[in-house]
């Protein structure tokens, strides 16, 4: 038994469980996990939308920093929109930490007549954010934590394939073409 078990069966609980620091990755959202059972809103405050229960079949879930922002507006979603293989993905959803007005508003400036069917919902207590470990810390950039940007591919109401941006914000391993191959 290596030295540090052997510290571990000895110290008490309290003491193991706490850690100060890590040397391993974050523990984001992993193929395999269930998509969480939290309402977002959609349009309107009192229009809760749940995709544990929305997702059934294929899906793709985008996670953005913030609507409106220069990379999720010029580039990120765009990219999506444009993309010929988006039909295939199946039910498509745009989430930020925003609240459902500007989530409407954003999703209009893309597609006033919702000809794509794509989604726009907003997480505005990052509570599903949170749920898929996907929260960073961003109060000097945005006034407040946000999401990291990322794409799941769903099935069946679990994450099938998870692309999340290492920088929490780059538009990289989340891009259209990285993710609908």
């Amino acid at each position: 038994m290596s030295r540090s078990r052997a510290l571990l069966r000895i110290l008490p609980r309290s003491t193991t469980a706490r850690r100060t620091f890590s040397t391993t990755s974050p523990a984001f959202v992993n193929v395999g996990d269930r998509i969480p059972d939290i309402d977002l809103v959609e349009g309107s405050p009192g229009n809760k939308v749940n995709l544990s229960k929305e997702l059934k079949g294929k899906g793709l879930v985008i996670g953005v920093p913030a609507a409106f922002s220069p990379a999720c507006s010029a580039s990120h979603i765009p990219g999506y929109l444009n993309n010929p293989s988006l039909k295939s993905a199946g039910q498509v959803f745009v989430v930020s930490v925003n609240d459902a007005f500007v989530m409407k508003a954003w999703g209009a400036t893309f597609d006033p007549t919702n000809k794509t069917g794509i989604r726009f919902l907003g997480d505005p207590d990052a509570k599903f954010t949170q749920a898929l470990d996907l929260s960073f810390e961003s109060s000097s950039i945005f006034g407040n934590d946000r999401s990291k940007r990322y794409a799941l591919l769903v099935e069946d109401g679990k994450v099938k394939e998870a692309h999340v941006e290492p920088d929490n914000t780059g538009v990289d391993v989340s891009a259209a073409d990285k993710v609908l191959k």
